[in-house]
């Protein structure tokens, strides 16, 4: 798959497993697979750390086809569910970072394009989160706004 702003493939990330069953050499089942996620979450991990957590350390490379639900459907059930997606949140911050290193090096002519695309994949995946309910619907994307958080 393609990357949207640039012109190369992009193909250097992890993949999924091709099969979307339950490994047979699970050890947890649905039950304490749940607390383990709860317990990370209280602990301080993000949900995409969790699941690095599972692969590496627990050997279970999907949660969802052994407990039925994604890791964001456990915490929801149990009330950890952040106020904003993780995807988003980390694009603000880094929008954020780019704004204070544009602030001290005005001649960045680069990183001023760097920022206006990331502001633009802020506001394509705000537009989703909003119409998908996740995000509330007047929630809009400010620089000023994003650095004071």
């Amino acid at each position: 798959m393609g990357r949207m702003h640039t012109h190369r493939h992009g193909k250097s990330h992890s993949i999924r497993p091709v099969t979307l069953h339950a490994p047979s050499w699970k050890t947890l089942g649905p039950k304490e697979i749940e607390e383990l996620v709860v317990k990370y979450t209280k602990d301080g991990l993000t949900p995409s750390q969790i699941g690095i957590k599972f692969r590496d350390q627990h050997s279970i490379p999907l949660i969802k086809p052994i407990t039925k639900k994604s890791i964001c459907e456990i915490l929801e059930e149990n009330d950890l569910k952040t106020e904003m997606p993780e995807d988003l949140e980390n694009i603000v911050k880094k929008a954020v970072g780019l704004q204070k290193h544009l602030k001290e090096n005005r001649g960045d002519r680069r990183n001023v394009r760097s920022l206006e695309l990331l502001e633009a994949k802020v506001h394509r995946l705000s537009v989703y989160y909003k119409r998908i309910g996740r995000i509330p619907k007047k929630w809009k994307y400010k620089s000023v706004v994003a650095q004071l958080e």
